[in-house]
């Protein structure tokens, strides 16, 4: 487990940035964190570093959300679901698998059974002063340069 320290949006903007451009077709990242914690903001800046056609808004309601760009962005949020088994009701494998796109998933503690296990996963921890700590977790070793890259440039605590 690392834990990545961000000060200020516009550090958060950094690390979008660098984590877009590391990102590669078929990484499935994970996002959780408590209700405004950043994690539809994280996705944004990512999206908005991928050159994506659209803006990156919460698909509360859908979903699912997919942005063309750089790269194909799919991005789920999980947060309405009720139980793991509602996952079942549309093609989540073509997102949670993907080979051609790469995929974001916000509030994943609700399907855990049926996550990948080659994922990243990110929590975001709010700060009293509004910092953000970003833990990183990857469960598969499949992203440990990704890490190690992000950890050379941000303060690790």
């Amino acid at each position: 487990m690392i834990r990545i320290q961000l000060d200020t949006i516009e550090e958060m903007q950094v690390f979008g940035n660098l984590l877009a451009a590391m990102l590669r077709e078929g990484d499935v990242i994970t996002l959780d964190g408590q209700l405004g914690a950043g994690k539809t903001t994280l996705v944004q800046m990512i999206a908005r570093a991928l050159h994506t056609s659209q803006e990156a808004v919460s698909p509360t309601f859908s979903l699912v959300n997919i942005y063309e760009g750089d790269r194909k962005l799919n991005h789920l949020d999980l947060y309405r679901l009720e139980s793991e088994e509602e996952l079942e009701s549309f093609e989540f494998e073509d997102y949670f698998y993907p080979e051609d796109s790469i995929t974001l998933i916000e509030w994943s503690t609700r399907t855990p059974s049926y996550l990948p296990k080659q994922r990243l996963e990110m929590e975001i921890e709010v700060g009293e002063r509004g910092d953000r700590r970003i833990i990183l977790r990857d469960p598969a070793g499949r992203f440990e340069k990704l890490i190690e890259r992000l950890t050379d440039e941000y303060p690790v605590n």
